[in-house]
């Protein structure tokens, strides 16, 4: 069994990880683009194009499902990568954690790209699962390219810019980006206020993962007689090892530990 995943970096740690950890024996398939990132400034039309670049390269590696690992890409490109590659492979898009964090009743916080910040995309996910419920949006501009390159002094300044904008009060933030899930407990350390209950972060990373595997049928149970599982890493179509940056994350490091690279 084989799951890819692409995003337009290494966002997609976190989804890989969780499909590891549910199916040890899962082949996997990570396909991204550094040469074309950061995928949030270009016009949908173009980041479309470059997405159906990374999603086709997954493709010629015949896996059983694609989970879209970016919020960006899930918004603008998931009906044409649909229409591309189903229903031969499933394609399974990454939606903001705004359902489940709403449930807690709140006040809740969504960090997001500033190009998804306000947009009408996470607005009417506000709209539709988090009406009556106090939702601060808050920016984060540099936070996924501090985490993409392991910039460490850049991942606290982002954090802590964010952190200022989020309020006081709040009880759960929603990461809306899946780079910022590496980077997941450094957020509740800048967020979390002394003497309140712990702060939930919601990320999507999880649900994907399950989802992906529950459309192969492949949710549950393990292949005992399966070799050691494969992990192919494809940077912009060509085949290569993990990026140094990815193994700055304990998903990173988990993908090199159990998989070696093709």
């Amino acid at each position: 069994m084989k799951i890819a995943l692409m995003d337009s970096g290494i966002g997609l740690l976190a989804a890989a990880a969780a499909v590891r950890r549910l199916r040890p024996d899962a082949d996997l398939v990570l396909s991204s683009d550094p040469d074309g990132m950061p995928w949030g400034p270009r016009t949908p039309e173009d980041l479309t194009e470059r997405a159906l670049a990374v999603a086709e390269a997954a493709a010629e590696h015949h896996p059983d499902a694609l989970i879209v690992a970016c919020n960006t890409a899930s918004v603008h490109s998931l009906p044409a990568l649909r229409a591309v590659l189903e229903p031969g492979i499933p394609v399974i898009g990454t939606v903001p954690a705004i359902k489940p964090a709403a449930a807690g009743g709140g006040p809740v916080a969504i960090w997001a790209t500033p190009a998804t910040t306000g947009s009408p995309y996470q607005r009417g996910l506000i709209d539709d699962f988090a009406r009556g419920v106090d939702v601060t949006e808050v920016p984060c501009p540099g936070l996924a390219d501090a985490v993409q390159y392991a910039d460490e002094r850049a991942i606290d300044e982002t954090i802590a810019a964010a952190a200022a904008l989020t309020p006081p009060e709040v009880r759960a933030v929603v990461l809306g980006c899946t780079h910022y899930e590496l980077v997941a407990e450094r957020i509740r350390a800048a967020v979390q206020q002394p003497g309140v209950p712990q702060l939930v972060l919601h990320g999507s990373a999880g649900a994907v993962a399950a989802q992906a595997l529950r459309r192969t049928g492949a949710l549950a149970g393990t292949d005992a007689g399966a070799a050691a599982p494969g992990l192919t890493v494809l940077l912009s179509g060509r085949e290569e090892q993990l990026p140094p940056a990815a193994l700055a994350y304990a998903e990173g490091r988990l993908l090199a530990a159990v998989s070696p690279a093709l």
